[in-house]
């Protein structure tokens, strides 16, 4: 006879590393005029960028759009052009510089959003095991006195796969001049399936 538990660990973890959704909006009159705006912009923008010190291999494009707006169906208005970007920023003390920095490329900017993240989560992730674990033996010990038998020799071990924790993001930005985004604390989480046997 044996039994089988599964542990929860946790352990809250500072982020080190932010990643800024940002981009440029554009509308004008032709396509190729709103394209070669939004290119434009997005120089602008990847330029600033580097300047706030963003490193060219931590900017990547993520979006790129051209389309009409419609005045009413099938008579076009203008042409809209949208270039986004991901900017891995490495020093979250930087965060506020960075998003000013984006802020101040033009009326054609736009800023979607931030996540923040840890580098390396693997001390957290080391830590949360061992109270997984914890969890588990308690667990189980627990059912063995409820059941009036001793707990016996661990039989199996098994990390549950789950869906990664996903990125604390902030959807708007700062209302105010001088506010500030911060990183917070984010848990980080295992799941561990034990097995006992009954001594």
């Amino acid at each position: 006879m044996d039994i089988t538990v599964v542990g929860e660990g946790s352990v809250l973890a500072a982020p080190d590393t932010l990643r800024l959704h940002a981009g440029v909006e554009v509308r004008r009159p032709s396509a190729a005029d709103a394209f070669e705006a939004a290119r434009a912009a997005a120089a602008r923008l990847t330029e600033a960028l580097g300047r706030a010190g963003v490193a060219a291999r931590d900017v990547t494009t993520v979006e790129l759009s051209l389309g009409p707006e419609y005045e009413a169906y099938p008579k076009v208005a203008a042409y809209r052009a949208a270039q986004g970007v991901e900017a891995v920023v490495r020093d979250v003390g930087r965060a506020d510089h960075v998003i000013d920095t984006v802020a101040g490329v033009g009326e054609e900017a736009r800023l979607n959003g931030v996540a923040f993240e840890l580098s390396d989560p693997a001390a957290a992730l080391a830590e949360a095991r061992e109270r997984a674990f914890r969890d588990a033996a308690a667990k189980a010990a627990q059912y063995a006195a409820l059941a009036g038998r001793p707990l016996g020799r661990v039989v199996s071990v098994s990390e549950l796969r789950q869906a990664p924790p996903q990125p604390m993001r902030a959807a708007a930005m700062v209302a105010e001049a001088g506010a500030s985004v911060s990183p917070g604390m984010r848990p980080v989480t295992v799941f561990v399936e034990v097995g006992y046997d009954f001594a």
